[in-house]
């Protein structure tokens, strides 16, 4: 079987691949970034928790959609987290991570997405991820659906109650798309989220239990709202582990004609 390298190796010259990086102004820290692909829908992938803009590509993810890149379909960004300056930082307090979050999603829409606009010509984008990847892949898409216009959600919680306990914290209730997204009622929101492509997609077995509930209580709040969306719930042996999601994104991605 091909080591790591080899299968890194073979991606590359597979597909254009291109890495850059800038100080970010809104976070005032180096943020790296990894381009997959020369032409089609640009995607913002986020990474897994605490993770970093090549993760996408070491768990296989882009290899899994490498035939859609190859094909001009997508362009794949990869972008860092600062989720362990944020939610998952345990050692400070709740509204102080909600505040290093907001920077993150500023960094998001005030740098990454015009400079992805830049080279692709595109206004819009969607957004993707698995597990925590999958959270800021759907926060992301809710907050900014101007810029956003589609979500391929794979395994994640919607609501920040298993890294921040139960608060009144309005930084974590704004940034908790199960808890606003009820209340959200703007037309200007409702527009957009119904004319986006929208795909939450989950498994039924082993350590899927929390973000199944999840999953099933997204899809809840949007046929209330009458928000059409792609609510996929695959089998009871379907895992909450990569070599499922590898399956589950280009399968989707088909799906959506992408």
């Amino acid at each position: 079987m091909p080591d790591h390298d080899d299968r890194a190796a073979a991606l590359h010259n597979a597909v254009n691949v291109e890495e850059h990086g800038w100080h970010s102004p809104s976070l005032d820290q180096w943020m790296g970034l990894r381009v997959y692909g020369h032409a089609g829908r640009p995607i913002v992938a986020f990474p897994p928790q605490d993770g970093r803009h090549t993760d996408f590509e070491s768990f296989g993810m882009i290899g899994s959609v490498a035939h859609l890149i190859e094909a001009g379909r997508i362009t794949v960004v990869s972008v860092d987290s600062v989720d362990a300056q944020s939610w998952t930082n345990q050692s400070s307090l709740i509204a102080d991570r909600a505040r290093r979050h907001e920077a993150f999603d500023r960094y998001l829409v005030d740098e990454l997405v015009p400079w992805i606009g830049g080279r692709t010509g595109r206004d819009t984008m969607w957004t993707t991820g698995c597990s925590m990847g999958a959270y800021h892949a759907a926060n992301s898409f809710f907050r900014h659906p101007d810029v956003f216009d589609g979500v391929v959600a794979v395994s994640g919680l919607y609501q920040l109650r298993d890294f921040v306990g139960e608060t009144s914290d309005l930084g974590v209730h704004y940034n908790s798309p199960l808890h606003y997204l009820p209340g959200r009622d703007d037309n200007w929101y409702l527009d957009r989220f119904r004319s986006a492509r929208i795909c939450f997609v989950c498994g039924q077995g082993a350590w899927e239990d929390a973000m199944l509930a999840d999953t099933r209580a997204m899809g809840d709040i949007l046929a209330a709202k009458e928000i059409p969306a792609l609510i996929d719930i695959w089998g009871q042996d379907v895992n909450h582990d990569w070599p499922w999601w590898q399956k589950m994104l280009p399968y989707e991605l088909e799906r959506m004609d992408v």
